[in-house]
C-alpha cells in the first residue's frame, strides 16, 4: 500500500514542472526563446494552484534563492540535539528545503522574491542528524524551523507528517530537480503530476523528470493548449506501485 492512502496527515503532493518533449526538466533548453512563453505560463499555474507551499532540493534552492551564500558557523552556538525546531507560525505559505547536510545559507526566515508564487514563503529546513550542530544554532538565530528526517538519509513520509502536523499544511508543490523528484516518486507520495510541456527536445546533458524512478501508473485528467505550441498536462496517480 502506498504511503498516505489511510493517513490523513500527509499533504497532497503535486509535482509541477516545465518539461521538454523528451522528458527533461533541467538543462540549457530552458533558456531557449521557444520556452519563454511557456515558462511564464508555468509560473502563472504555480500561483493559481494556491498551494500551502513548495518543495525544492538544496541545489534548486541555492540556484534560485541563496546564490551560494553561507554563514560563518563559528559565530553560532552549537545545538547538540536531534529535536525538531518548529516554532508556532501564523504563516500559511512555506518553502520546504530538503538540505540533508545543512548547506544552505539564508539571510531571512522567508523567501525574498518579487514573484507571489514564491516570495514571502516561510522557510522550513529538512535535515539529517549529520548536520553541523552550529548550523542548527544559526537556523534558530533566524527563527527558521527545521525537522530531522533521519540519521543520514531523509524519510520523506516522516517529514511530510511532521510538517503537516505542525503547520496544518494540506497541499505542497514539488518543484525540484531530478534527484529530489525521484526520491519522492520512489517513496510513493506524489499524488498528482502537472507538466507544462514545451516544443523543444533537450540535449544529452539535460536531466529527466525523475532520477532512479520506479513503475507507477497515472491517469491523464486534463490537457490544455498553452501559447507557443505548449501543453499543460495533468495526471493523477491511478494505482499502487508495481
Amino acid at each position: 500500500m502506498l504511503y498516505g492512502e489511510n493517513d490523513m496527515k500527509k499533504p497532497e503532493i503535486i509535482c509541477h514542472m516545465l518539461i521538454s518533449l523528451d522528458g527533461k526538466v533541467t538543462g540549457s533548453f530552458l533558456f531557449r526563446p521557444e520556452c519563454e512563453a511557456a515558462t511564464e505560463e508555468y509560473y502563472r499555474i504555480n500561483r493559481d494552484f494556491g498551494a500551502d507551499g513548495f518543495i525544492c532540493g538544496r541545489v534548486t534552492m541555492e540556484g534560485s534563492f541563496t546564490a551560494g551564500y553561507f554563514p560563518d558557523l563559528a559565530e553560532y552556538e552549537p545545538i547538540n540535539s536531534a529535536d525538531d525546531y518548529l516554532p508556532p507560525d501564523g504563516n500559511r505559505f512555506f518553502a520546504v528545503a530538503f538540505d540533508p547536510s545543512g548547506k544552505l545559507g539564508w539571510k531571512n526566515n522567508v523567501i525574498v522574491d518579487d514573484d507571489p508564487g514564491y516570495g514571502g514563503a516561510r522557510i522550513i529546513e529538512v535535515l539529517t542528524e549529520k548536520t553541523d550542530p552550529r548550523y542548527l544554532g544559526y537556523l534558530q538565530s533566524l527563527e527558521i524551523p527545521y525537522v530531522f528526517g533521519g540519521k543520514t538519509e531523509i524519510d520523506i513520509p516522516l517529514v511530510l507528517d511532521k510538517i503537516a502536523a505542525a503547520y496544518s499544511v494540506e497541499t505542497l508543490l514539488l518543484e525540484g530537480g531530478s534527484i529530489i523528484n525521484g526520491y519522492f516518486q520512489e517513496a510513493g507520495v506524489i499524488d498528482k503530476i502537472s507538466l507544462v510541456s514545451v516544443p523543444v527536445v533537450a540535449d544529452s546533458e539535460s536531466k529527466p523528470l525523475f532520477y532512479n524512478s520506479v513503475i507507477e501508473n497515472y491517469e491523464l485528467t486534463e490537457a490544455s493548449p498553452l501559447c507557443g505550441s505548449s501543453l499543460w498536462l495533468r495526471y493523477t496517480r491511478k494505482t499502487t506501485k508495481a
